[in-house]
């Protein structure tokens, strides 16, 4: 058995279903702004809407938002570390926010007509679409199970699972839908689907899978692919859809990229207490490694006072220093590993023979937009919480 050490990196995924009952928690903060508080001493300011740590030369502050609260007489732990910033413990009320967003196995009902479209562009890609049947699909391991524990021979090994018309069937990350009831939108570019059935045998495998892509004609995002002649798989982070009585809201691309991940991450650490997950790429290729630490963060973003040029948030938009807090999400905290460019391979080699490692695919592109998020999110925290030095696994026995 060979036990190997890796420097695992930290980051967080901010979620959408932020509304919760107020409740007291333990936290962690940390303060840090672009001002150097300079030299020692540093006096520091706790109230139950806001921190500050002051020195002679400079100020660095956050006020929180009016949903939370911390209690000045629980701070444990105080320190401060110049280049990181200040460190501290506190307990933390966080009261009810925004209404929760459901997952799409509760938000689709039969007999309830949809709107699908876009994420990426707003464009309708199905309207109208009522269901007569929403099914959860069984895990993608599934088969795997049932020949591990079933003491007769697995009878539906070479059989698949396709949706009739009028069915919806809920994978990980896709759903399936029977594109027979496909109604077209009058005037307005439908998404276009090419099927790889003409494809040669000696074409590459490359050619055959751009072939069966499902690509929006107006920003020519992949939404997902054609399963069949009668079945089109979409992946939850390139659609959004929509009661029909409902019109569509933006929402920026980080956002949604990272709520929709997240969810997934959270629905089936919970379900199945699956902690460790490998991002794949719908070309089979293995993109971060992810081990999910707890889904009950909660992440405030605050510009504070100190701050002197236009920042951006975690959700990619531009904010001027003065408009104050930026907002509150619940997160999830993660461990991850890049995977491009054959960087841990060995380690990914290790994850995918691992029977408690699931594997999430989406588009490839959404992975590497997801590898940014990630890193995006590691650098904005103190150089101390940025990496894992002692995480060990299993590489081989």
């Amino acid at each position: 058995m060979r036990v190997r050490q890796e420097r695992f990196r930290a980051g967080h995924l901010c979620r959408a279903d932020v509304g919760r009952p107020a409740r007291q928690r333990p936290g962690f903060a940390s303060v840090n702004g672009e001002a150097n508080l300079g030299s020692l001493p540093v006096d520091i300011s706790i109230t139950s809407a806001s921190l500050e740590a002051r020195s002679r030369e400079a100020c660095a502050a956050a006020t929180l938002p009016a949903e939370v609260r911390v209690a000045p007489s629980s701070c444990r732990g105080l320190q401060y570390l110049p280049g990181d910033g200040l460190h501290l413990r506190l307990q933390v009320q966080a009261g009810p926010d925004a209404k929760l967003v459901s997952t799409l196995s509760e938000s689709l009902k039969p007999q309830k007509s949809y709107v699908f479209y876009c994420q990426s562009c707003g464009d309708i890609i199905r309207k109208e679409w009522k269901f007569l049947r929403v099914l959860p699909l069984p895990s993608e391991n599934w088969s795997a199970l049932v020949e591990e524990w079933c003491c007769h021979p697995n009878p539906f090994v070479r059989s698949t699972l396709h949706p009739q018309k009028d069915d919806c069937f809920l994978g990980d990350t896709f759903f399936l839908l029977n594109s027979g009831n496909e109604l077209h939108v009058p005037g307005s570019p439908l998404c276009s689907s090419e099927t790889g059935h003409h494809t040669s045998q000696s074409g590459s495998t490359l050619k055959s899978r751009e072939n069966t892509r499902v690509i929006c004609k107006r920003c020519k995002t992949m939404l997902g692919e054609t399963v069949s002649s009668e079945t089109t798989k979409y992946y939850v982070t390139e659609v959004i859809i929509r009661p029909s009585e409902e019109g569509f809201s933006t929402i920026s691309r980080s956002q949604f990229v990272q709520s929709m991940i997240a969810q997934c991450l959270v629905e089936f650490s919970s379900a199945k207490s699956t902690f460790r997950f490998s991002i794949k790429g719908d070309d089979g290729k293995v993109y971060i490694l992810i081990w999910l630490l707890n889904s009950d963060t909660l992440l405030v973003e605050s510009l504070g006072s100190s701050s002197s040029h236009s920042v951006f948030t975690l959700f990619g938009d531009t904010l001027r220093p003065d408009s104050g807090p930026v907002g509150t999400w619940n997160a999830v905290k993660v461990l991850y590993q890049p995977c491009i460019k054959s960087r841990n391979k060995d380690l990914a080699d290790a994850w995918e023979n691992d029977i408690g490692v699931h594997p999430l695919t989406f588009p490839s592109e959404t992975c590497l937009e997801l590898l940014l998020i990630l890193g995006l999110s590691n650098t904005s925290l103190p150089s101390s919480l940025r990496c894992m030095n002692s995480f060990q696994y299993q590489a081989d026995w």
